[in-house]
């Protein structure tokens, strides 16, 4: 399928996905829960999202055998198991890079996009592929997109080592992780790059699910929340939605790596990736301003707005135009 179907799955399942997580931390679906709360629940649901979803598409084949036993079962090679837990490592940051205290959320969202928008091209460099003109177009519109948040606003910027080191490993697993597709995945081989999602996916769920299990057992500070998140959210009414809000994360998962592992090089695809999500937000905080429950986009956010639909444009441009010119 074209990567902007993969783009517009990632956009649909991101913007309930959004709005749900943050109905649900502000208070607006019951007491408010905190965002490291959430996370056990919808991990856990993430991973039930996912193993559904490998066994009604019939994908779980593509990936590699191990005989355990008796068994031939689905196994990961050891480079898809790295970049799982790469992706693992991803889908933790992020989410606690927005409850650090003392720290911009719009600042830790400019440093974590804006840190994958600058490495793309990076990675396609040391990948020897070529770069083409219009990814260099739509990396700066993307970039400045999430620059102009910052334009006007009484905010401060100082990071502690927490934030340091949080923005250092979701950076470090991205390089890691697009430089693994790049070379072993993005290429015209259907059945490659399928192998190469599913075995992805068979690591980085459970070892989120893992990860959480054993912050919850550390304690203290955020993590205190993480562990709440196993014993008390489960026996609340705000338990469905944390769900929900799980599989809706399984799913901009699954969208997401798709776009990712586009054959083209990652200055096309990762644009393509964050201007989904941008987009998504835009479209989340509307919804939540039409239904009364947040504001209206500022005049930053609408620039921002702008400036990725551009991006757009530019990227579909060139596919867009081969459709419409005569044979």
């Amino acid at each position: 399928m074209s990567i902007w179907w993969w783009a517009f799955g990632y956009f649909a399942a991101y913007t309930p996905y959004s709005a749900l997580t943050k109905a649900l931390s502000d208070g607006r679906l019951g007491p408010p829960v905190r965002g490291n709360a959430i996370l056990p629940l919808s991990t856990f649901a993430s991973l039930l999202a996912m193993v559904v979803f490998l066994a009604a598409t019939g994908w779980w084949r593509s990936a590699g055998r191990r005989a355990v036993g008796p068994w031939s079962l689905p196994f990961p090679s050891r480079w898809t198991a790295l970049s799982g837990l790469c992706g693992a490592t991803i889908l933790t940051t992020t989410t606690l890079a927005y409850t650090i205290s003392g720290v911009s959320i719009v600042f830790m969202m400019l440093l974590l996009r804006g840190g994958m928008l600058a490495m793309a091209p990076v990675v396609d460099l040391l990948s020897g592929r070529v770069v083409q003109r219009i990814s260099w177009v739509a990396t700066a519109l993307t970039l400045s997109s999430l620059l102009v948040a910052l334009v006007g606003r009484d905010e401060s910027f100082t990071l502690p080592l927490v934030a340091v080191a949080d923005v250092t490993a979701y950076l470090v697993a991205y390089f890691i992780r697009l430089r693994f597709m790049s070379k072993l995945a993005k290429s015209d081989s259907a059945e490659a790059t399928r192998r190469y999602f599913v075995e992805e996916q068979l690591v980085s769920t459970p070892a989120a699910l893992l990860a959480l299990v054993v912050l919850a057992g550390v304690g203290g500070g955020a993590f205190d929340d993480i562990r709440r998140g196993f014993v008390a959210l489960p026996f609340t009414a705000q338990a469905p939605w944390a769900a929900a809000i799980g599989v809706l994360s399984q799913a901009t998962g699954v969208f997401g790596a798709l776009v990712l592992l586009d054959r083209r090089e990652n200055s096309f695809s990762v644009p393509v990736n964050r201007a989904s999500s941008l987009l998504a937000g835009v479209a989340a905080t509307l919804g939540m301003w039409a239904a009364g429950a947040g504001h209206a986009l500022d005049w930053r956010e609408s620039l921002g707005a702008a400036l990725v639909v551009s991006a757009i444009v530019v990227l579909s441009a060139e596919s867009w135009w081969k459709r419409l010119r005569p044979a």
